[in-house]
């Protein structure tokens, strides 16, 4: 490839610094060009300029606070009318590290919105016009709180489960429609998302701590081996595979037209009458 030649354009969420920033660098040595998402005007515009001139690749600034459902919708109208966009790196998002009953509600609804409602929107709008293009590439970065909850803040947790829960649905839906989805889950990554959650990152054990260019290099690394499910910490991948099983073998049993014979009253053969 010369360094004219692109490999499509890449549009990053959260990209003004931490785990975005790294995936804009990686993408544009890559071939990427860039589309720079987030709402640090001038951290995207010096990002922007600095990647540019050190890469060749083209790299535009889209301004936008994901946290405002106009903006989010800005951006995914931007998404779908750029025919060149072949990858979403779907990246922006909060956290919290304080337990719930002491948390901010406030707070945490407006987690809610852009770990959730934003990467949902722009998901959506990613998967519609790449099913459109016939091909395209859509990573969802989650964090391993999908898994478990209660090493975080739980509403935290949820939304990072949502996530998962989602790409798990995209992947089923689009695999046939070639359409890549992939999903990662980072475990503590040395990132200002410490300090924003009110957890230094002081306080936790180095040997926990990966750095953001670390996390990226292993996440691409496992887009590149087709994994759907990248954890970069996760030293046998045949673990998360036991889990998977585990799961679909629930399945068969989730949905049935009679209860479990523990949920029956003894000695009636009727049901407790509770049900969802």
């Amino acid at each position: 490839m010369t360094q004219n030649q692109s490999t499509g354009t890449a549009l990053i969420t959260g990209a003004s610094s931490g785990i975005g920033a790294v995936y804009a660098e990686r993408l544009a040595r890559r071939g990427h060009d860039l589309v720079l998402v987030a709402r640090n005007t001038g951290k995207l515009e010096s990002l922007a300029g600095t990647l540019a001139k050190s890469t060749g690749r083209r790299v535009e600034v889209l301004s936008a606070d994901l946290s405002n459902t106009g903006e989010v919708k800005r951006v995914a109208e931007f998404l779908q009318s750029r025919r060149d966009i072949s990858l979403l790196v779907n990246n922006a998002g909060v956290g919290a590290g304080s337990p719930l009953l002491e948390a901010d509600i406030d707070a945490m609804e407006s987690m809610i919105a852009l770990n959730t409602t934003a990467v949902t929107r722009l998901a959506y709008a990613a998967a519609r016009a790449f099913v459109a293009r016939g091909s395209g590439t859509i990573i969802n970065i989650a964090s391993i709180v999908a898994v478990a909850p209660e090493l975080l803040n739980g509403v935290y947790g949820a939304s990072k489960a949502y996530v998962l829960a989602l790409s798990q649905s995209m992947r089923h839906e689009l695999e046939s429609k070639n359409v890549k989805v992939q999903v990662v889950l980072p475990g503590a990554i040395a990132t200002d998302f410490w300090r924003a959650s009110g957890v230094p990152i002081e306080v936790l054990p180095s040997e926990m701590v990966m750095s953001s260019a670390d996390l990226v290099d292993a996440a691409l690394a496992g887009l590149d081996l087709g994994e759907f499910v990248t954890v970069p910490s996760l030293p046998e991948a045949a673990d998360w595979d036991r889990l998977e099983n585990a799961r679909q073998a629930l399945r068969p049993n989730l949905s049935r037209n009679v209860p479990a014979p523990r949920y029956q009253v003894a000695g009636s053969g009727t049901s407790t009458g509770v049900s969802h």
